[in-house]
């Protein structure tokens, strides 16, 4: 088989290096792709030149397409390749506006009952900030479009609200994905992240994992596109999967048929566990980043089979193997991220004498001469794997202890709150 995957970071790597495991795979490709990725062919294409990506999957005889980010898919890549007859693996435009639209996504929510915090949207600055007062903060405040993993903002004040609103909407800090705006309330609890792979009726739910969205430790600073995941979480016991599989998963998709809308691909739901039980962040419509680095080393060979089957439109004889692992990924970043930052420091490390349990997915580099370099605001992810949480925290920073570059950043507290529910729950 030909494979084509779309995208160059952390998570298109981490697809680049499960299915170049599948001894079905005679060629594979990765467009842009990262010089990291030395397990396929790098194709020089954009994410968003859907014509030249047809194109070229037409003249090399592509078997699959699996698209990484949000952008194509939103744009309506899935839609163009099925047109030529081509199977891809991904949500038609249509289906991708539960991520590219959360005023979407929401009122879908609201009007088949799937559990979400309560919101009211604005387009107009001064109504949103009349709405604004001591009884709606603490609040969220998200960009409806897409913007990159950063439109959403927690205040904990009317003072912080009401610049977040005057920076979407007037300011325009998200452009124009900040054009319509939702004002939530806040949720909260701890977040959890839930990927499931679908044909449009039938899914299989992957591993669950948490995220750790803020840049320092602690869950301080910045929201950023993701410093770390763990997977499995131990918050989503097999009780609560169920749950979160018949209150969310199920009526999702079955909210998507009933607006003659089906789903097809991964779709991520960003759950917060709630006192009143799991409820929806966000819909994300493919595989989370930094999620999928953690959680695609737990699945089984099986991996390809599950996306044939989506994208062919019928996964309901696919069984997935998991090992009994866990795993844990750092995310390396660039001093200054998600601010400013400088590309082209050295990384040094790279070649080190590392554990068979560990796995480095690189999201943001490039190479010069023979040395890799800094090219972005997440470096690189390193993965721990170990036959309990504990362990595998240990594998990743032990990893990632022999890696260096000017300015490097990493959280030192991914996979804690994992350990503190187990201590708290399992023993």
């Amino acid at each position: 088989m030909n494979l084509l995957i779309i995208g160059s970071g952390g998570r298109e790597h981490s697809l680049v290096w499960k299915l170049s495991q599948d001894e079905r795979v005679n060629n594979l490709f990765c467009a842009p792709g990262n010089p990291g990725m030395r397990e396929a062919d790098l194709v020089d294409l954009a994410v968003n030149d859907s014509a030249g990506l047809l194109e070229f999957a037409l003249s090399n005889d592509i078997d699959l397409t699996i698209v990484g980010p949000e952008l194509p898919l939103v744009k309506g890549i899935v839609d163009e390749f099925r047109a030529s007859g081509l199977l891809i693996f991904g949500p038609t435009a249509k289906a991708a506006a539960l991520e590219g639209s959360k005023l979407f996504a929401k009122e879908m929510m609201q009007k088949y009952s799937i559990p979400t915090a309560k919101y009211k949207s604005f387009e107009n600055t001064a109504e949103a900030l009349d709405y604004i007062s001591d009884k709606t903060v603490p609040c969220v405040i998200k960009a409806s479009g897409l913007a990159a993993g950063k439109g959403v903002l927690i205040c904990n004040s009317v003072e912080e609200a009401e610049k977040a609103i005057k920076d979407m909407l007037v300011d325009k800090v998200f452009g124009d994905a900040g054009n319509l705006i939702l004002i939530e309330e806040l949720m909260e609890g701890e977040e959890a992240s839930i990927l499931v792979i679908t044909d449009g009726q039938n899914h299989v739910i992957l591993p669950s994992a948490q995220d750790h969205k803020r840049i320092d430790d602690g869950d301080e600073g910045l929201n950023t596109g993701g410093m770390g995941a763990y997977s499995p979480a131990p918050i989503v016991t097999d009780d609560m999967m169920r749950i979160i599989e018949s209150t969310i998963v199920i009526p999702t998709l079955n909210a998507m048929i009933q607006e003659n809308n089906p789903y097809t691909g991964v779709l991520y739901v960003g759950i917060m566990m709630t006192s009143d039980g799991p409820k929806v962040v966000e819909y994300n419509v493919r595989f989370g980043d930094p999620e999928a680095q953690a959680i695609i080393p737990l699945i089984g060979i099986e991996f390809l089979d599950l996306l044939l089957a989506s994208a062919k439109g019928d996964i309901s004889s696919i069984t997935l193997s998991e090992n009994s692992k866990s795993s844990t990924c750092i995310v390396l970043s660039s001093g200054g991220y998600p601010g400013k930052y400088e590309n082209g420091m050295l990384i040094t490390g790279l070649e080190g004498n590392f554990s068979s349990d560990i796995v480095i997915f690189h999201a943001g580099t490039d190479k010069k001469e023979s040395e890799y370099i800094t090219n972005g605001g997440r470096v690189l992810n390193i993965v721990g794997l170990g036959d309990r949480l504990e362990v595998s925290i240990k594998e990743s920073y032990a990893a990632v202890r022999k890696i260096d570059f000017k300015g490097m950043h990493y959280r030192n507290d991914i996979g804690q709150k994992g350990l503190m529910y187990i201590r708290n729950n399992l023993t």
